[in-house]
């Protein structure tokens, strides 16, 4: 039976939340890329009132047999009481990038790095972001 892959959502309320889940399931192999989105604008019902948020998306590549423990890591690093874990399958794809996401996912997880390194260089980058954003608000 061939291997099913499937691409895995979450949102947060910060850049860093979603940096730390993304680099987390990649480090431990449940992913083979993380990709974040955002900011992103999200309008809900939450304890009986509509709610407008500020969010980041994560969009995780992986198998379907390295969703039920992606899920687990995500509820566990988690900040939201009920954090969005969808699933979504992967019908069709390039056979090269597809045999990536199998061989990323079924290698051994990396050397983790400390939570205070992953921190500081979700600050830079976002650090970063900004001042690319000023400077094209002053060129134009």
């Amino acid at each position: 039976m061939p291997q099913a892959y499937v691409q895995v959502t979450t949102t947060t309320d910060s850049r860093q939340e979603a940096a730390t889940l993304g680099k987390s399931a990649v480090r431990e192999r449940l992913a083979a890329c993380a990709q974040l989105v955002g900011p992103i604008a999200s309008t809900y019902w939450w304890e009986g009132e509509m709610e407008v948020a500020e969010e980041w998306m994560v969009v995780f590549k992986t198998t379907a047999d390295s969703f039920e423990e992606l899920a687990a890591l995500i509820t566990e690093l988690h900040s939201y009481d009920t954090p969005e874990i969808i699933a979504t399958p992967v019908v069709a794809g390039s056979g090269d990038y597809l045999r990536w996401v199998s061989d990323q996912t079924a290698a051994e997880p990396a050397a983790e790095e400390s939570d205070q390194e992953a921190d500081q260089e979700a600050d830079q980058e976002e650090d970063q972001e900004v001042e690319e954003v000023g400077r094209a608000g002053a060129a134009g």
